[in-house]
C-alpha cells in the first residue's frame, strides 16, 4: 500500500523553505530597496527631456523590477503552500498581490494612466517593511467610522453657524454672508484660526454682538471638534498598535508539530487499547478467592 501523504509533505517542505527565504532580513531589505529603486524611476519618468532620450535604458531597470516583485510574490505564495487559505486572510497579501499582478493584465498595461497610478501604489508596500508605517496606516482605516461621524457633526455645526451669519451679517458683508454658501466658505477657513482677528473687527463694525458669534464658534469648531478628531484617532493608533503585536505573536509561535506516520498511529492505538484493558481488569471483583484472571489476547487461526 502506498502512502497517501507524498503530495501534502512536498508542500510542506516547499513551505518551509519559502518562509525561510521570505522571513529572511536581507530578503526584505532587497525588496524594501527594490521599492524605492521603483518610486525613483517614476520620478525620473516625470522629467519628459529625461524621459524621451533616455527611454530604453528607463524600461530596462522597470522590467527588471516587475521581474524582482513577481519573483517575491511566488515565494510568498509558496511560503503558504501548506495552509493556501491563509494567504487570503492576510489584506498585505491581498494588496500586494494585486498591486503586481494589475501590471500582467491586458487593458491596464494598454492604459498609460492607469498604469502609472498603479505603480505608484506599489511604493505603498514599503508599509510591509516599516512596522510604524504599518500602525499608522492600520489606525487611519480603523479611524474612518469615527471621522465619519466627526465631519457629520462638523458639517452640522458649519452649517447653524453659517445661517447664523447669514443672516446677522448678509447685508454689511455681502461678500462673506451673501449666501449660506458664502458663509459656509468663511467659516471653514476660520476653523484654522488663520484671519479671525479681521472677521472679528469687521463683525464689532457691525455690532459688538458678533464677538459672542466668533467665541463661540472658534471654542466649538476649533477646539472641542478638532479634540474629539485627536482623540478619535488616538484611539485607533492604540487598537492598531494591538492589532499588529497580536499578529506578531502569532508569527512568531512554533508551527504545528510534525504529523505522525501511520505505524506511529497504530502503536498509540495499541498501547492505548491495553491500558483500558489493565484499567478493566484491576476493576473486576476477586472470584473464590483467586486474584482475576489477566485477560490474554486472542490469536485467531489462520
Amino acid at each position: 500500500m502506498t502512502d497517501p501523504r507524498p503530495a501534502g509533505r512536498r508542500r510542506m517542505k516547499l513551505a518551509a523553505r519559502c518562509r525561510v527565504a521570505t522571513e529572511a532580513p536581507a530578503f526584505g531589505l532587497v525588496v524594501f530597496c527594490v521599492i524605492l529603486l521603483n518610486a525613483a524611476l517614476m520620478g525620473v519618468e516625470t522629467y519628459s527631456g529625461l524621459a524621451a532620450e533616455y527611454q530604453r535604458l528607463l524600461r530596462t531597470p522597470e522590467q527588471c523590477c516587475l521581474a524582482l516583485f513577481s519573483l517575491e510574490m511566488l515565494l510568498r505564495i509558496g511560503a503558504f503552500a501548506d495552509r493556501p487559505k491563509a494567504f487570503f486572510r492576510d489584506p498585505w497579501n491581498l494588496f500586494d498581490l494585486a498591486v503586481v499582478a494589475s501590471a500582467f493584465v491586458p487593458f491596464v498595461r494598454e492604459n498609460t494612466t492607469l498604469l502609472r497610478l498603479l505603480r505608484l501604489a506599489r511604493v505603498l508596500r514599503t508599509a510591509r517593511f516599516l512596522p510604524h508605517l504599518r500602525i499608522l496606516l492600520i489606525a487611519v482605516g480603523r479611524s474612518l467610522p469615527g471621522t465619519a461621524s466627526f465631519l457629520f457633526v462638523g458639517g452640522l455645526v458649519l452649517y447653524v453657524y453659517a445661517m447664523v451669519g447669514w443672516v446677522c451679517f448678509a447685508e454689511s458683508d455681502p461678500g462673506h454672508y451673501g449666501s449660506v454658501g458664502r458663509a459656509m466658505l468663511t467659516l471653514f477657513l476660520l476653523t484654522t484660526l488663520d484671519g479671525l482677528t479681521d472677521a472679528v473687527r469687521a463683525g464689532l463694525q457691525i455690532s459688538r454682538l458678533s464677538i459672542l458669534y466668533y467665541a463661540s464658534y472658534a471654542l466649538l469648531a476649533s477646539f472641542v471638534l478638532v479634540n474629539v478628531l485627536i482623540g478619535v484617532v488616538l484611539n485607533s493608533l492604540d487598537e492598531a498598535r494591538e492589532i499588529e503585536d497580536a499578529a506578531d505573536r502569532d508569527r512568531k509561535q512554533p508551527g504545528p508539530p510534525p504529523a505522525a506516520g501511520p505505524d506511529t498511529d497504530v502503536r498509540d492505538r495499541i498501547a492505548t487499547a491495553r491500558r483500558a484493558l489493565d484499567e478493566i481488569e484491576a476493576s473486576l471483583p476477586a472470584q473464590d478467592g483467586r486474584p482475576p484472571r489477566r485477560l490474554e489476547p486472542s490469536h485467531s487461526s489462520s
